[in-house]
């Protein structure tokens, strides 16, 4: 395992720019996932750290190389594709050592290998089968067995859940970690699936636009998002974000609602923001709350997530518990005290 730094990587095609001078430092052994919407930079990053894109300027370190012109072969990196990449042809055992026989590794290394790989990952009964016999997690776990029996420095995985029902992605993650638990292998993740990055990731890089939005631990990032896209990107169901303007140490939305700002972030009376407060966040009271017009009960075994109305803006709240509300009625959501967060509506930043 080694570390990887990147420094000032950008991405240009023509006169097309899609990343915008990244600065990373991934520590030996960390599992850094890769996070944001399509088309926000964070595969075409992961090819460049593989090789299979060029870097148009900056510097990539893998340990103490610079690999900015060295070809992936030499990296000592190994990848795991979202399609699996796998040889239909092949049985399981020839998949997973095919890297090994075409650098010339010796027989029984090989079958060292595999077999240590298989048994790391269940794999030993499916050995002699071939890729279409398998079933879409167990062509997931032959790919990570390729990958694997190579020892790398650096793991990459491109949105490899992305081609599983929802029960197997959950399964899948479980081993993905496990396996990184195990073999402390330094990894890159890249994923669109904010819950995938928050219950995976030592470190989460939000990417939007070919930009670093915030980089952090998972709750670091949860609890204080830097500014409002990162707030709503990540959290599921996403943060509620109400504008309104701060009066007397309280917030008011649009509608007149009063929220006290007692116990949370501070800004000029008459300011403009915006508060965010998380769905599981609201509490039900009699008063010092939005005044909310209930539009959807979802239940969902021990909790309930609500949708609500609240002067043209649309709220979820969700409760670890049960309630006795229909579309229709009325009720006051209230802010638990200490779990509010305030943005400037002009630069999108935290406002502590």
């Amino acid at each position: 395992m080694a570390p990887v730094t990147l420094r000032n990587i950008k991405k240009s095609y023509g006169n097309a720019h899609v990343i915008h001078g990244v600065d990373l430092d991934i520590a030996e052994g960390e599992f850094v996932v890769l996070v944001g919407p399509s088309g926000c930079g964070k595969s075409t990053l992961l090819r460049m750290i593989a090789g299979l894109e060029p870097i148009t300027s900056g510097e990539l370190e893998i340990g103490d190389r610079v690999v900015n012109d060295l070809e992936p072969k030499d990296r000592d990196i190994a990848m795991v594709f979202q399609n699996y990449a796998l040889y239909p042809h092949m049985t399981v055992e020839k998949n997973m050592g095919f890297s090994l026989e075409h650098r010339g590794a010796s027989k029984a290394e090989i079958a060292e290998r595999v077999n240590w790989a298989a048994d790391i990952l269940g794999l030993k009964p499916l050995l002699q089968r071939r890729p279409g016999q398998l079933s879409g997690g167990q062509r997931q776990r032959v790919a990570m067995g390729r990958a694997i029996v190579r020892n790398p420095q650096v793991f990459l995985f491109d949105e490899p859940l992305s081609n599983l029902d929802a029960k197997l992605r959950v399964v899948m993650r479980g081993e993905i970690k496990g396996l990184h638990q195990r073999l402390k292998t330094t990894t890159v993740y890249v994923t669109h699936d904010q819950v995938e990055a928050m219950t995976m990731a030592d470190k989460i890089v939000v990417m939007n636009a070919g930009k670093v939005e915030q980089i952090g631990a998972p709750l670091e990032l949860f609890d204080r998002p830097a500014n409002l896209f990162v707030a709503g990107f990540i959290g599921s169901p996403a943060m509620n974000l109400i504008p309104g303007k701060v009066s007397a140490g309280a917030f008011v939305d649009q509608a007149g609602n009063s929220v006290p700002l007692a116990d949370g972030p501070k800004a000029d009376d008459g300011k403009p923001v915006i508060l965010g407060i998380r769905p599981e966040h609201f509490e039900i009271a009699e008063s010092g709350g939005f005044a909310a017009d209930v539009t959807l009960v979802e239940p969902m075994g021990s909790d309930t997530q609500v949708t609500f109305s609240v002067g043209g803006n649309e709220l979820i709240a969700l409760f670890h518990h049960r309630i006795a509300a229909r579309p229709g009625d009325r009720l006051v959501l209230r802010p638990v005290a200490g779990q509010v967060h305030l943005f400037d509506p002009q630069t999108t930043l935290r406002i502590d």
